[in-house]
């Protein structure tokens, strides 16, 4: 009987013990919290773009009612090879950490246009700084919102010292923003809407100007 006793005593502190490394190897595993710019970019899809293979879209540009500017991306984000087609003229370039003179062009053109596609991503993949997340009014609906501010450095890339203050509400989805020139002659609230699901990535199709009279929009959106 005593044998007994004791092999049910040293059986339950054993398993006492396992629970307990089983829980302190849960803890240990678990994910440190996102910051909240991460958090931004997860709620507009951000985990489902490592199975990307090619994004395509056109870029638009409509002030008044006449069109300015169409430009058609093709981008494989995987080898980074890029197409640009403008009317009648393709150009196409791989993006790397040293851009030739040629491609400087069409580079800038291209970051200009996928940062306003996917911009909830740079905000995790550039080298920006990033506010603490504060409360204001939205400049275009003026409803409270919560904000933050991305700063880019003032030396390096095309538009050095440029400033975004995004605008969203508790889904995380952007629903407007400001841009802010480095030289603070310059600022342009926008719209973020018409959101649509492509293969996970949620994209703003049209940004609008609190008069409706310029109108960033994309059309022919595909994602592979």
């Amino acid at each position: 009987m005593k044998k007994l006793i004791l092999f049910t005593f040293l059986f339950a502190a054993l398993t006492s013990c396992k629970n307990e490394e089983t829980k302190i190897g849960q803890e240990t595993a678990a994910e440190p919290e996102k910051s909240i710019q991460q958090q931004i970019a997860v709620a507009h899809g951000l985990n489902n773009f490592t199975d990307v293979e090619e994004i395509q879209f056109t870029f638009n540009v409509k002030v008044q009612d006449s069109l300015r500017t169409s430009r058609a991306w093709t981008w494989k984000p995987q080898t980074d090879e890029i197409r640009l087609t403008e009317g009648d003229i393709s150009q196409t370039y791989t993006k790397t950490d040293s851009i030739s003179e040629d491609d400087k062009e069409i580079d800038q053109k291209f970051i200009n246009d996928s940062y306003w596609l996917l911009f909830p991503f740079q905000m995790v993949w550039s080298d920006a700084n990033i506010s603490e997340e504060k409360t204001g009014v939205a400049p275009i609906s003026k409803e409270e919102m919560n904000y933050l501010e991305v700063s880019y450095k003032g030396e390096g890339g095309y538009t050095p010292g440029d400033t975004y203050v995004v605008y969203y509400k508790d889904d995380l989805l952007l629903e407007e923003w400001i841009y802010k020139s480095a030289d603070g002659k310059r600022e342009m609230p926008t719209t973020w809407e018409d959101f649509e699901d492509f293969e996970g990535l949620k994209i703003a199709k049209s940004h609008k100007s609190r008069d409706g009279s310029f109108e960033l929009f994309f059309t022919d959106i595909k994602v592979k």
